[in-house]
């Protein structure tokens, strides 16, 4: 079914509350996940404008992986000769010294079907209280980095693999750790959310108002078990629901992840105007509870009330907001044919020094960074000499234009079919596939009807065709210029695209 929504009003519930406690105003927006913004802006405004009560006791431990946040009669004190870590393993600020503090915003991408979930969204949130300044990197999905103890991936299955493989902490300090050895700083907390937890803060704040740049029309938005949702949007000053907000921050099949990111950002201010318009008094444990199971952190009540502090003493002019897009990453495909965004690590390494100038984490030594630029721009030549190479075969494909057949000659089921779809995704144009004759060719044969040499040659070297299974005829009625008669001695590999180029 199309969602699609026009300029039409919102209706805001009755029953949705004012945030009026500072330090519950804390917990609900940071725990709405992608909300870096929210850390200076909405603490800000509700610390400087909101005549705060005195608040019951009330237990407002977190949901969290194994570590508790404190009540609000307990309240942990840092620093001393031995620090206390996080989860991992760095030690975590002391804020009588005034030291940063780092917090990881996952937003989590799982279906009610999978155990395991990567992140749809990181996004590393930076707060130095000697200088009130802040700062907010949005990190791509698609970024080919290494987490520690794991070989290069993208980032967002950090998480993932926590979980899978029972990393110490899980998924949320596998992907803490990933951002630590890549971007050299600590981390020192997460914020997590799923989908759920997401829509159902925007709809308890009565829906969002949004901006829309451009009119999005995405016919592939996925849904839930894996087919599509179609996602529609026109532009101008929208009223969004819950639903609709997390598919407006989510989609990128038309603009990509880049005006994703931005979009998110866009999010992440329209929640903190909304939430500094309400004028009703809330109920707290209605509130709490709607996030209940969709939210998971490991701030400590004393990290919530630091924040608050020093909320109102941030102005929006001392907040740094950066998304690494095009200046700082390059396409890449990698080995398996996967198509990610490598770091220009010469280029974010700046940034990173500029927003978490007086930090140093375990992360790579400079030897290692240059390394790493030097082997960065290696890959970009060779990801473009890749792209250059596909295009020249497609080009002297579709020049020929040789209509091909595919049979299969084996007793393993589907092969004429997959191996059709490879082909077809190089750029052959092949017409037709079926079963062959017999289900015993013990060797791959190739029939040639019309003399169309590069295809040819390009398919004797793809499928690895001895001389003498290549046959000429002269059947000049034939409806296909090449059939290719699939044997056992082929096993469709995963290849790159190049590598079926004549050598």
């Amino acid at each position: 079914m199309t969602t699609q929504i026009k300029k039409q009003p919102y209706q805001i519930p009755t029953s949705v509350a004012r945030l009026f406690s500072i330090l519950f105003t804390i917990i609900f927006l940071v725990s709405g996940a992608y909300l870096g913004h929210l850390f200076y802006a909405t603490v800000k405004e509700t610390v400087a404008n909101a005549e705060v009560p005195s608040l019951p006791y009330i237990d407002l431990t977190l949901p969290s992986l194994g570590v508790k946040s404190a009540t609000i009669g307990i309240i942990p004190q840092r620093g001393g000769e031995i620090p206390i870590t996080g989860i991992t393993g760095v030690p975590l600020p002391d804020y009588e010294k005034k030291e940063r503090v780092n917090i990881l915003l996952l937003g989590i991408d799982k279906r009610p079907d999978e155990k395991y979930a990567r992140t749809d969204t990181m996004i590393l949130v930076t707060i130095d209280p000697e200088n009130k300044t802040a700062g907010m990197v949005s990190i791509p999905r698609d970024l080919w980095v290494e987490a520690p103890g794991f070989r290069e991936s993208r980032i967002n299955t950090a998480h993932f693999l926590g979980d899978k493989y029972d990393y110490p902490g899980g998924g949320p300090a596998l992907a803490m750790q990933t951002v630590q050895y890549n971007f050299g700083v600590p981390v020192h907390f997460y914020v997590k959310a799923d989908f759920d937890g997401f829509r159902k803060i925007v709809d308890t704040l009565g829906g969002i108002d949004v901006d829309v740049p451009h009119t999005i029309d995405d016919p592939t938005f996925p849904s839930m078990d894996y087919a599509y949702d179609p996602f529609y949007i026109e532009a101008g000053r929208q009223q969004l629901d819950g639903n609709i907000a997390l598919k407006y921050a989510r989609t990128r099949h038309v603009d990509g992840d880049f005006a994703r990111a931005y979009r998110q950002q866009q999010v992440l201010v329209a929640i903190k105007d909304k939430a500094l318009q309400l004028n009703m008094l809330p109920k707290i444990p209605d509130l709490w509870m709607t996030m209940a199971g969709t939210v998971e952190t490991d701030l400590q009540l004393i990290d919530i009330l630091e924040l608050a502090n020093l909320a109102d003493e941030i102005g929006e002019d001392q907040v740094e907001a950066v998304i690494l897009g095009d200046e700082y990453t390059v396409d890449y495909v990698t080995e398996g044919g996967a198509q990610v965004l490598l770091p220009l690590r010469e280029k974010i390494q700046p940034v990173i020094d500029r927003m978490f100038a007086e930090v140093e984490a375990k992360g790579p030594s400079q030897a290692e960074i240059i390394a790493a630029q030097a082997a960065a721009v290696a890959k970009e030549e060779e990801a473009r000499a890749r792209e250059q190479q596909r295009a020249e075969l497609k080009s002297q494909l579709t020049a020929e234009g040789a209509k091909i057949i595919i049979q299969n000659g084996t007793e393993s089921d589907g092969l004429d079919a997959e191996t059709t779809l490879f082909l077809k995704e190089q750029g052959f144009d092949v017409v037709q596939f079926s079963p062959a004759d017999t289900r015993n060719y013990p060797h791959t044969v190739i029939v040639d009807y019309s003399g169309k040499e590069y295809t040819l040659g390009t398919l004797v070297n793809f499928f690895n065709i001895a001389p003498e299974n290549i046959r000429r005829s002269s059947n000049l009625k034939s409806e296909v210029d090449i059939r290719v008669i699939i044997g056992a001695d082929f096993e469709l590999p995963e290849m790159k695209p190049q590598s079926l180029l004549l050598q």
